[in-house]
Protein backbone atom coordinates (compact mmCIF):
# COMPACT_ATOMS: atom_id res chain seq x y z
CA UNK A 1 0.00 0.00 0.00
CA UNK A 2 2.90 2.33 0.78
CA UNK A 3 4.31 1.69 -2.70
CA UNK A 4 0.95 2.65 -4.23
CA UNK A 5 0.88 5.91 -2.26
CA UNK A 6 4.46 6.74 -3.28
CA UNK A 7 3.66 6.10 -6.95
CA UNK A 8 0.64 8.37 -6.74
CA UNK A 9 2.70 11.10 -5.06
CA UNK A 10 5.29 10.81 -7.83
CA UNK A 11 2.53 11.31 -10.39
CA UNK A 12 1.29 14.36 -8.51
CA UNK A 13 4.77 15.91 -8.53
CA UNK A 14 5.12 15.27 -12.26
CA UNK A 15 1.73 16.83 -12.98
CA UNK A 16 2.57 19.88 -10.88
CA UNK A 17 5.88 20.30 -12.72
CA UNK A 18 4.06 20.35 -16.07
CA UNK A 19 1.45 22.77 -14.72
CA UNK A 20 4.21 25.00 -13.35
CA UNK A 21 5.85 25.07 -16.79
CA UNK A 22 2.56 26.10 -18.42
CA UNK A 23 2.01 28.78 -15.76
CA UNK A 24 5.54 30.07 -16.39
CA UNK A 25 4.87 30.31 -20.12
CA UNK A 26 1.68 32.29 -19.46
CA UNK A 27 3.40 34.57 -16.99
CA UNK A 28 6.47 35.31 -19.11
CA UNK A 29 5.54 34.99 -22.76
CA UNK A 30 1.92 36.13 -23.08
CA UNK A 31 2.42 39.86 -23.02
CA UNK A 32 5.20 41.98 -21.55
CA UNK A 33 5.15 42.15 -17.71
CA UNK A 34 7.22 45.35 -17.76
CA UNK A 35 4.79 47.09 -20.09
CA UNK A 36 1.79 45.87 -18.08
CA UNK A 37 3.26 47.16 -14.82
CA UNK A 38 4.74 50.50 -15.96
CA UNK A 39 2.47 51.35 -18.85
CA UNK A 40 3.40 52.72 -22.26
CA UNK A 41 4.70 56.07 -21.00
CA UNK A 42 7.66 54.72 -18.99
CA UNK A 43 11.18 55.62 -20.03
CA UNK A 44 13.70 53.12 -21.38
CA UNK A 45 15.76 53.40 -18.17
CA UNK A 46 12.71 52.59 -16.01
CA UNK A 47 11.91 49.61 -18.19
CA UNK A 48 15.44 48.22 -18.00
CA UNK A 49 15.58 48.75 -14.23
CA UNK A 50 12.29 46.88 -13.70
CA UNK A 51 13.36 44.14 -16.11
CA UNK A 52 16.50 43.57 -14.02
CA UNK A 53 14.48 43.71 -10.79
CA UNK A 54 12.08 41.05 -12.11
CA UNK A 55 14.96 38.90 -13.36
CA UNK A 56 13.74 39.03 -16.95
CA UNK A 57 17.27 39.69 -18.19
CA UNK A 58 18.38 36.22 -17.05
CA UNK A 59 18.31 32.99 -19.12
CA UNK A 60 14.96 31.27 -19.43
CA UNK A 61 15.90 28.24 -17.33
CA UNK A 62 17.06 30.52 -14.51
CA UNK A 63 13.78 32.43 -14.69
CA UNK A 64 11.86 29.14 -14.55
CA UNK A 65 13.82 27.99 -11.49
CA UNK A 66 13.11 31.26 -9.69
CA UNK A 67 9.47 30.96 -10.73
CA UNK A 68 9.31 27.50 -9.13
CA UNK A 69 10.94 28.78 -5.95
CA UNK A 70 8.39 31.56 -5.65
CA UNK A 71 5.44 29.34 -6.62
CA UNK A 72 6.27 26.82 -3.89
CA UNK A 73 5.75 29.53 -1.26
CA UNK A 74 2.71 30.95 -3.07
CA UNK A 75 4.36 34.02 -4.59
CA UNK A 76 2.95 34.67 -8.06
CA UNK A 77 3.71 38.36 -8.15
CA UNK A 78 1.42 41.38 -8.25
CA UNK A 79 -1.89 41.56 -10.07
CA UNK A 80 -1.71 44.03 -12.96
CA UNK A 81 -5.34 45.04 -12.49
CA UNK A 82 -5.73 45.13 -8.69
CA UNK A 83 -2.16 46.11 -7.79
CA UNK A 84 -1.96 43.65 -4.90
CA UNK A 85 -0.36 40.21 -4.36
CA UNK A 86 -2.00 37.54 -6.47
CA UNK A 87 -2.23 34.98 -3.66
CA UNK A 88 -4.03 37.52 -1.46
CA UNK A 89 -6.62 37.91 -4.21
CA UNK A 90 -7.02 34.16 -4.63
CA UNK A 91 -7.27 33.48 -0.91
CA UNK A 92 -9.90 36.19 -0.52
CA UNK A 93 -12.02 34.66 -3.33
CA UNK A 94 -11.42 30.97 -2.58
CA UNK A 95 -13.92 30.59 0.32
CA UNK A 96 -16.84 31.69 -1.85
CA UNK A 97 -16.09 29.17 -4.61
CA UNK A 98 -15.23 26.28 -2.27
CA UNK A 99 -18.40 26.84 -0.25
CA UNK A 100 -20.50 26.95 -3.40
CA UNK A 101 -18.93 23.80 -4.87
CA UNK A 102 -19.08 21.76 -1.65
CA UNK A 103 -22.74 22.65 -1.06
CA UNK A 104 -23.58 21.70 -4.66
CA UNK A 105 -21.68 18.41 -4.33
CA UNK A 106 -23.34 17.47 -1.03
CA UNK A 107 -26.75 18.23 -2.52
CA UNK A 108 -25.96 16.23 -5.66
CA UNK A 109 -24.86 13.18 -3.65
CA UNK A 110 -27.74 13.42 -1.19
CA UNK A 111 -30.29 13.51 -4.01
CA UNK A 112 -28.58 11.72 -6.91
CA UNK A 113 -27.49 8.52 -5.14
CA UNK A 114 -30.92 7.65 -3.65
CA UNK A 115 -32.59 8.45 -6.96
CA UNK A 116 -30.14 6.19 -8.79
CA UNK A 117 -30.66 3.35 -6.31
CA UNK A 118 -34.44 3.64 -6.58
CA UNK A 119 -34.37 3.64 -10.40
CA UNK A 120 -32.03 0.62 -10.40
CA UNK A 121 -34.28 -1.39 -8.07
CA UNK A 122 -37.54 -0.39 -9.80
CA UNK A 123 -36.58 0.38 -13.40
CA UNK A 124 -40.11 -0.10 -14.75
CA UNK A 125 -41.90 1.96 -12.12
CA UNK A 126 -43.76 5.12 -13.00
CA UNK A 127 -41.68 7.23 -10.62
CA UNK A 128 -38.47 5.79 -12.10
CA UNK A 129 -39.52 6.81 -15.58
CA UNK A 130 -40.39 10.30 -14.36
CA UNK A 131 -37.02 10.62 -12.61
CA UNK A 132 -35.18 9.47 -15.74
CA UNK A 133 -37.02 12.04 -17.84
CA UNK A 134 -36.24 14.78 -15.33
CA UNK A 135 -32.58 13.73 -15.25
CA UNK A 136 -32.42 13.96 -19.04
CA UNK A 137 -33.71 17.52 -18.84
CA UNK A 138 -31.21 18.30 -16.07
CA UNK A 139 -28.29 17.09 -18.18
CA UNK A 140 -29.48 18.91 -21.29
CA UNK A 141 -30.34 22.37 -19.96
CA UNK A 142 -27.45 24.87 -20.17
CA UNK A 143 -26.15 26.16 -16.86
CA UNK A 144 -26.52 29.84 -17.75
CA UNK A 145 -30.12 29.32 -18.90
CA UNK A 146 -31.05 27.52 -15.69
CA UNK A 147 -29.48 30.29 -13.63
CA UNK A 148 -31.39 33.00 -15.48
CA UNK A 149 -34.67 31.06 -15.15
CA UNK A 150 -34.14 30.77 -11.40
CA UNK A 151 -33.43 34.51 -11.18
CA UNK A 152 -36.55 35.26 -13.24
CA UNK A 153 -38.80 33.13 -11.03
CA UNK A 154 -37.42 33.56 -7.51
CA UNK A 155 -35.93 37.06 -7.74
CA UNK A 156 -37.95 38.99 -10.31
CA UNK A 157 -41.41 37.42 -10.01
CA UNK A 158 -41.60 36.07 -6.45
CA UNK A 159 -38.95 38.36 -4.91
CA UNK A 160 -37.91 35.65 -2.48
CA UNK A 161 -34.17 35.58 -3.15
CA UNK A 162 -31.45 38.03 -4.13
CA UNK A 163 -30.38 37.85 -7.75
CA UNK A 164 -26.68 38.51 -7.13
CA UNK A 165 -23.97 38.58 -4.49
CA UNK A 166 -23.10 36.38 -1.56
CA UNK A 167 -25.17 38.00 1.16
CA UNK A 168 -23.81 38.66 4.63
CA UNK A 169 -20.75 36.59 5.55
CA UNK A 170 -18.98 35.75 8.80
CA UNK A 171 -15.19 36.01 8.96
CA UNK A 172 -13.45 33.07 10.65
CA UNK A 173 -9.77 33.94 10.47
CA UNK A 174 -8.94 34.32 6.77
CA UNK A 175 -11.96 32.18 5.84
CA UNK A 176 -15.40 33.65 5.22
CA UNK A 177 -18.69 31.79 5.15
CA UNK A 178 -22.28 32.68 4.42
CA UNK A 179 -23.67 29.50 5.98
CA UNK A 180 -23.93 31.18 9.39
CA UNK A 181 -26.23 34.01 8.29
CA UNK A 182 -29.75 34.01 6.88
CA UNK A 183 -28.89 36.21 3.90
CA UNK A 184 -25.81 34.08 3.17
CA UNK A 185 -27.83 30.86 3.15
CA UNK A 186 -30.51 32.42 0.95
CA UNK A 187 -27.85 33.70 -1.46
CA UNK A 188 -26.50 30.15 -1.82
CA UNK A 189 -29.77 28.56 -2.88
CA UNK A 190 -29.93 29.53 -6.56
CA UNK A 191 -26.20 29.18 -7.39
CA UNK A 192 -26.10 25.80 -5.63
CA UNK A 193 -29.16 24.58 -7.52
CA UNK A 194 -27.66 25.81 -10.79
CA UNK A 195 -24.48 23.83 -10.21
CA UNK A 196 -26.15 20.79 -8.64
CA UNK A 197 -28.84 20.01 -11.23
CA UNK A 198 -26.40 18.63 -13.79
CA UNK A 199 -24.48 16.73 -11.06
CA UNK A 200 -27.66 15.19 -9.67
CA UNK A 201 -28.71 13.96 -13.11
CA UNK A 202 -25.28 12.55 -13.89
CA UNK A 203 -24.85 10.81 -10.53
CA UNK A 204 -28.36 9.35 -10.70
CA UNK A 205 -27.78 7.86 -14.13
CA UNK A 206 -24.31 6.60 -13.18
CA UNK A 207 -25.52 4.91 -9.98
CA UNK A 208 -28.49 3.41 -11.78
CA UNK A 209 -26.40 1.95 -14.60
CA UNK A 210 -23.65 0.60 -12.35
CA UNK A 211 -26.04 -0.87 -9.82
CA UNK A 212 -28.13 -2.60 -12.46
CA UNK A 213 -24.94 -4.17 -13.79
CA UNK A 214 -23.88 -5.32 -10.32
CA UNK A 215 -27.33 -6.73 -9.52
CA UNK A 216 -26.90 -9.14 -12.44
CA UNK A 217 -23.57 -10.44 -11.09
CA UNK A 218 -23.17 -13.97 -9.78
CA UNK A 219 -22.17 -12.96 -6.26
CA UNK A 220 -25.48 -11.08 -5.88
CA UNK A 221 -27.39 -14.20 -6.92
CA UNK A 222 -25.35 -16.21 -4.44
CA UNK A 223 -26.09 -13.69 -1.67
CA UNK A 224 -29.81 -13.98 -2.36
CA UNK A 225 -29.55 -17.78 -2.42
CA UNK A 226 -27.99 -17.68 1.05
CA UNK A 227 -31.13 -15.98 2.29
CA UNK A 228 -29.71 -12.51 2.93
CA UNK A 229 -32.43 -9.85 3.20
CA UNK A 230 -32.95 -7.56 0.22
CA UNK A 231 -31.77 -4.52 2.19
CA UNK A 232 -28.41 -6.13 2.91
CA UNK A 233 -27.99 -7.36 -0.68
CA UNK A 234 -28.97 -4.06 -2.28
CA UNK A 235 -27.15 -1.64 0.00
CA UNK A 236 -24.22 -3.56 1.50
CA UNK A 237 -23.22 -5.53 -1.58
CA UNK A 238 -24.72 -4.01 -4.73
CA UNK A 239 -24.43 -0.33 -3.83
CA UNK A 240 -20.93 -0.64 -2.35
CA UNK A 241 -19.64 -2.33 -5.50
CA UNK A 242 -21.24 0.41 -7.60
CA UNK A 243 -19.46 3.25 -5.82
CA UNK A 244 -16.02 3.13 -7.49
CA UNK A 245 -17.05 4.90 -10.71
CA UNK A 246 -19.22 7.27 -8.66
CA UNK A 247 -16.24 8.24 -6.50
CA UNK A 248 -14.16 8.82 -9.63
CA UNK A 249 -16.73 11.02 -11.33
CA UNK A 250 -17.60 12.98 -8.18
CA UNK A 251 -13.93 13.63 -7.45
CA UNK A 252 -13.27 14.90 -10.95
CA UNK A 253 -16.46 16.95 -10.91
CA UNK A 254 -15.42 18.71 -7.69
CA UNK A 255 -12.22 19.78 -9.41
CA UNK A 256 -14.10 20.75 -12.55
CA UNK A 257 -16.64 22.80 -10.61
CA UNK A 258 -13.91 24.69 -8.77
CA UNK A 259 -12.06 25.31 -12.02
CA UNK A 260 -15.02 26.07 -14.28
CA UNK A 261 -17.73 27.59 -12.07
CA UNK A 262 -17.21 30.69 -14.21
CA UNK A 263 -20.64 30.67 -15.85
CA UNK A 264 -22.54 30.28 -12.59
CA UNK A 265 -20.47 32.94 -10.81
CA UNK A 266 -20.86 35.33 -13.71
CA UNK A 267 -24.65 34.88 -13.81
CA UNK A 268 -25.07 35.45 -10.06
CA UNK A 269 -22.10 37.83 -9.69
CA UNK A 270 -20.74 35.41 -7.09
CA UNK A 271 -17.43 36.81 -5.73
CA UNK A 272 -15.40 33.66 -6.23
CA UNK A 273 -12.48 32.35 -8.26
CA UNK A 274 -14.57 31.99 -11.42
CA UNK A 275 -15.44 35.68 -11.48
CA UNK A 276 -11.82 36.55 -10.64
CA UNK A 277 -10.39 34.60 -13.58
CA UNK A 278 -13.06 36.03 -15.89
CA UNK A 279 -11.94 39.53 -14.94
CA UNK A 280 -8.28 38.52 -15.29
CA UNK A 281 -8.87 37.29 -18.85
CA UNK A 282 -10.77 40.46 -19.71
CA UNK A 283 -7.92 42.70 -18.46
CA UNK A 284 -5.05 40.38 -19.53
CA UNK A 285 -3.97 39.98 -15.89
CA UNK A 286 -1.38 37.28 -16.57
CA UNK A 287 -0.09 36.76 -12.98
CA UNK A 288 -3.63 35.94 -11.85
CA UNK A 289 -4.10 33.62 -14.83
CA UNK A 290 -0.82 31.81 -14.09
CA UNK A 291 -1.65 31.44 -10.39
CA UNK A 292 -5.16 30.21 -11.21
CA UNK A 293 -3.77 27.58 -13.59
CA UNK A 294 -1.30 26.39 -10.95
CA UNK A 295 -4.02 26.28 -8.30
CA UNK A 296 -6.41 24.34 -10.54
CA UNK A 297 -3.67 21.87 -11.49
CA UNK A 298 -2.77 21.34 -7.85
CA UNK A 299 -6.44 20.92 -6.94
CA UNK A 300 -7.02 18.28 -9.62
CA UNK A 301 -3.85 16.42 -8.62
CA UNK A 302 -4.82 16.34 -4.92
CA UNK A 303 -8.40 15.33 -5.71
CA UNK A 304 -7.16 12.45 -7.88
CA UNK A 305 -4.82 11.40 -5.07
CA UNK A 306 -7.71 11.48 -2.59
CA UNK A 307 -9.90 9.44 -4.97
CA UNK A 308 -7.14 6.83 -5.28
CA UNK A 309 -6.90 6.61 -1.49
CA UNK A 310 -10.67 6.17 -1.22
CA UNK A 311 -10.40 3.34 -3.76
CA UNK A 312 -8.09 1.48 -1.40
CA UNK A 313 -10.72 1.55 1.35
CA UNK A 314 -13.74 0.76 -0.84
CA UNK A 315 -12.10 -2.08 -2.79
CA UNK A 316 -9.42 -4.05 -0.88
CA UNK A 317 -8.35 -5.70 -4.14
CA UNK A 318 -6.78 -2.38 -5.18
CA UNK A 319 -4.23 -2.74 -2.36
CA UNK A 320 -2.61 -5.70 -4.04
CA UNK A 321 -1.83 -3.88 -7.28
Amino acid sequence: MIAIVLRRLGSVLLVMLVVAALSFLIFNFLGDPVNNILGVNATLEEREALRRALGLDQPTWVQFWHFLERAVVGDFGISYRNRQPVMDLILSRMPATVELVLCATVLALAVGVPMGVYCALRPRGVLSRVLQMVSLIGISIPQFLLGMLLILVFSVELRWLSAFGRGEVVEIGWWSTGLLTDSGRKALIMPVLTLAVFQISMIMRLVQGEMQEVLRADFIKFARARGLPDRAVNLRHALRNSLLPVVTVVGLQIGALIAFAIVCEAVFQWPGLGLLILQAIEYADFPVMAAYLALVGFGFAMINLTVDMIYLFIDPRMRRK
